[in-house]
């Protein structure tokens, strides 16, 4: 009976469609589809921007997996956070696992996002109106948003599937885990592609934000020192290439990071921001000042950061604090201190200070706290527009000398090591060694999602990070005795386990 009827309402429908010819067009005349949109070089554009979008999401997951993963940050316990932020603080203590959600699983899909939107777009141009050029033009710049989108995949969650086409049915969905081998040569095969189609070298700034052969020799020269064979003369070469375009350091390191100066002569790639509505802005200030009751009074607008976009995460580390030289210029140009007064859990914020010779005021209470992303004032509670770094030539500067060490090209990056140090008002050392190398990138980078994966590269990460977990603990009593466990297993991240639950073919990473 159920057949019978099921097959009387298909007839029933057939005739309503003979009757009228658009009744199975369910897109509104107004609307567009992916079957009308890709056709034009607007279509395209607007498609490669909307590619773009996911690297917030980088941005903004790596100030808690790769900042506070590292001995540069850590967080200031609050009882009211034991539940929504349990899989921040596991992150720092290094307890995460496959069940923690929000930030690894946000990352993972953010980069996924990324990576479907390019692969539609590089499988739609083909039946384009656009021109050689334009197609050459949109393709490069795709191939590098999937190359970076990779890149950030394979380092923090190893071996996992490799999409390269666009999904359009249930087979292609579900792929096994690629070998990092093979993201690596993709990475670089993508990148070196879209160098080819003509990635544009800035002649002006400031810049469009978009990608450029700069950011794409960046890319290329971090694939190449971070693959499991290490290819360090193409490294050099792609470094060296940089430091022969239009990009040069600012005079103060402090004005890098200003509003003002965004896409700057010093800025390689950035993640842009705009302040106000419109989901276009950042609000990374709001979550490293202190939680405190007077938000006002720092940020010009106020805004409860105890619960929602919360503070007092991303607090720099006493170590980090200690470790900057006598007269670098990086220690103010990248951290404050809040004086205030607490009771209980509750402070209320009353001056800020330098931190350079900062002196505890008595009868006040203070905590410091990055000011890289702090430029008040805001206009809107938790809500501001500052851009966030991802390559600056300073930092190309320091990689290539990074590179020439390991040539045992000690001599030859001396000076690159030097111009970065100079900008900082220190004076030039005498000698370049992986030691003081890494130890610049630590202070010329902090707090830019770098220090973590540059551990894990230089191969200092587990004998790091171990020392660091000892004090820690000693610091702070409550770390539970199996934080700090680090192994080799644990240089990347598990796969949350909704994607194993969904995936049926993909095989989670080891030690989890």
């Amino acid at each position: 009976m159920k057949r019978k009827f099921l097959y009387i309402l298909l007839l029933g429908f057939i005739g309503l469609s003979s009757c009228q010819e658009d009744f199975m067009n369910l897109s509104p005349e107004t609307s567009i589809t992916s079957a009308s949109f890709y056709k034009t070089a607007t279509h395209f554009d607007q498609a490669v921007i909307s590619a773009y979008n996911p690297l917030r999401s980088v941005a903004l997951n790596g100030t808690i997996m790769d900042e506070m993963r590292s001995d540069n940050t850590f967080f200031t316990k609050y009882s009211g956070d034991r539940g929504p932020y349990l899989s921040t603080e596991v992150i720092a203590e290094f307890l995460d696992d496959e069940t923690t959600g929000n930030w690894l699983s946000n990352r993972y899909n953010g980069d996924y996002s990324g990576i479907s939107r390019v692969n539609t777009i590089l499988a739609r141009i083909n039946g384009s109106a656009l021109t050689e050029s334009e197609k050459k033009s949109v393709s490069a710049e795709a191939l590098f948003l999937r190359a970076f989108y990779y890149f950030d995949l394979v380092q923090h969650f190893g071996p996992v599937p490799l999409m390269l086409e666009e999904v359009t049915n249930e087979a292609q969905a579900f792929k096994p885990n690629s070998t990092v081998v093979a993201i690596y040569d993709q990475v670089i095969a993508d990148v070196k592609q879209a160098i080819e189609l003509g990635l544009p070298i800035p002649a002006t700034f400031p810049q469009s934000g978009r990608a450029t052969e700069g950011a794409a020799k960046m890319l290329l020269a971090y694939a190449y020192m971070s693959k499991p064979t290490r290819e360090y003369a193409l490294a050099e070469a792609a470094l060296l290439d940089i430091t022969k375009m239009n990009y040069g350091l600012l005079d103060n390191y402090a004005d890098v990071f200003k509003p003002a100066n965004k896409n700057s002569k010093e800025s390689i790639f950035e993640v842009q921001y705009k302040e106000g509505t419109g989901g276009q802005n950042s609000d990374f200030a709001w979550r490293m000042i202190p939680k405190c009751s007077n938000t006002q009074f720092l940020m010009g607008v106020a805004a409860n950061n105890y619960s929602g976009v919360s503070g007092g995460w991303n607090v720099p580390t006493q170590e980090l604090i200690d470790s900057y030289e006598s007269g670098d210029e990086r220690l103010d140009g990248s951290m404050a201190i809040v004086e205030g007064t607490l009771d209980g859990e509750q402070f209320t914020a009353t001056a800020v200070k330098n931190i350079a010779g900062y002196t505890p005021t008595s009868g006040k209470d203070y905590f410091p706290f990055i000011i890289k992303y702090f430029h008040p004032p805001y206009s809107t509670g938790s809500n501001t527009g500052d851009n966030f770094p991802i390559y600056r030539y300073s930092g190309a500067l320091l990689l290539l000398a990074e590179c020439l060490v390991k040539e045992n090209k000690a001599g030859d990056a001396l000076p690159y090591l030097n111009q970065v140090r100079n900008r900082a008002g220190l004076l030039p050392l005498a000698e370049a060694t992986a030691e003081n190398v890494a130890d610049e990138m630590r202070h010329e980078l902090a707090f830019e999602n770098h220090r973590w994966t540059d551990l894990i590269r230089t191969g200092k990460a587990i004998e790091v990070m171990t020392k660091f977990g000892e004090t820690m603990k000693t610091l702070n009593p409550w770390l539970l005795p199996t934080a700090f466990n680090i192994t080799e297993d644990r240089l990347i991240y598990a796969i949350y386990f909704r994607e194993l639950d969904v995936n049926s073919n993909l095989v989670q990473n080891p030690g989890y």
